[in-house]
């Protein structure tokens, strides 16, 4: 049997943040004591009133294929969701549902994106976004940020990234992995900018929109003058605890929402009829039933920042939302512990994981090599326990 895989999964590099989850899994499963604070899921259950909806939708028989686009009914609550939060105007026509913001952001790339087009993303950037677009077979362009800036851009990198190749812009606000938030001077000054380039789309993901810290969250896309040139992604895992149900949507140009509707219908089809009436609920559902959840992200934070900051050797900002930190490392490379030398990140997460039994992602796979990301969604005790391990294991590398 011939068993060569195509150059197309050869080339795919394994998501880093589920490999940490499976590592850390089977260490566990060995009976040892790790702590993951390697994946991105908020550790709340569902809302009851979610819940209650998609068990409604099963008594009331939502159990048949739905719309390749999504249930109308849906998109019309994420369409009055974008009006009432970001007083966004779209009609449901350009709303397409999708199996999770991933599955939207794939179906984008593959809609959009031609051989050899370029694609701009600001570094950090989320795990996947590299490797959807080397599947569509275009070029990632990589502009850096550091610490330094609060891991933002600045216009002249931006403008100095464009070339007549770029196609698409990606970023995400709040910011996995860094936490940064963009304000609305800064995404106006953007928006300035592409506005000056009509074929550049803009890819706002805006998954993590009700975990921020900072108030109100601003998009992109509410510039009408680049609006046009805007596609925001947003969905239900992060801000209502719903990653398991598997609900993400775009807001976008009629003509890309039907581009990604063609290309939805030969992959999956409509998503699950059951998750599509949950998330339905969360949509229409007053946003106050994420408060609690967001004040306790809030307090980790604080309680993370606290217990990190006095880490000897680690530079660290003050996220502005999601749940993460993004912490600069690189003052332990070069240094070793019984002959293992730190040569990077990744060399220090796998320390960690080894001995600290403490489960974190490598920066490398968000396209900052000095870092490395912390999740806090888990407990505070377990917080405070899995920084006491982390601070004790760097200790020992001289």
């Amino acid at each position: 049997m011939n068993k060569t895989l195509s150059n197309r999964i050869n080339n795919l590099s394994e998501s880093q943040t589920l490999a940490m989850t499976r590592l850390s899994r089977e260490l566990q499963a060995e009976g040892k004591d790790v702590i993951s604070l390697s994946i991105g899921e908020p550790d709340f259950d569902t809302p009851q009133l979610i819940k209650d909806a998609a068990k409604k939708a099963i008594d009331e028989n939502y159990t048949h294929y739905t719309p390749v686009p999504g249930y109308p009914e849906l998109r019309k609550a994420a369409a009055n969701k974008l009006k009432r939060d970001n007083n966004l105007d779209y009609s449901f026509e350009q709303i397409v549902v999708s199996t999770g913001a991933k599955h939207s952001l794939t179906n984008l790339a593959l809609s959009i994106l031609n051989p050899g087009e370029e694609v701009i993303l600001l570094a950090p950037y989320w795990v996947s976004y590299i490797e959807m677009i080397k599947i569509a077979e275009a070029t990632p362009v990589i502009v850096n940020t550091t610490i330094d800036t609060d891991f933002k851009i600045t216009i002249d990198q931006l403008k100095n990234a464009i070339t007549p190749k770029t196609r698409m812009i990606w970023f995400s606000s709040p910011c996995n992995p860094s936490g940064s938030v963009y304000t609305k001077e800064e995404l106006l000054a953007i928006a300035e900018l592409v506005k000056n380039y009509p074929d550049i789309i803009i890819v706002s993901d805006e998954i993590y929109e009700h975990i921020n810290f900072v108030g109100k969250h601003e998009s992109i896309a509410q510039f009408d003058f680049i609006k046009d040139q805007v596609v925001v992604v947003n969905g239900v895992s992060k801000g209502f605890a719903m990653t398991g149900w598997r609900i993400g949507f775009i807001a976008a140009p009629k003509w890309i929402a039907d581009a990604c509707t063609k290309m939805q219908g030969q992959f999956t089809s409509g998503t699950c009829s059951i998750a599509q009436k949950a998330a339905q609920a969360a949509l229409e559902a007053d946003t106050s039933i994420v408060n609690d959840m967001v004040a306790a992200f809030q307090r980790r934070k604080e309680l993370v920042y606290d217990l990190m900051k006095d880490i000897p050797g680690i530079k660290m900002n003050q996220p502005k939302g999601a749940f993460y930190f993004f912490p600069d490392v690189s003052s332990y490379y070069g240094k070793s512990y019984n002959g293992e030398v730190i040569k990077d990140a990744t060399d220090l997460c796998m320390f960690l994981l080894n001995k600290g039994l403490v489960a974190l992602v490598s920066g490398d796979a968000f396209g900052n090599p000095e870092c490395l990301r912390i999740s806090y969604a888990t407990s505070e005790e377990v917080l405070k326990e899995s920084i006491n391990r982390i601070k004790n294991t760097l200790a020992l590398l001289k």
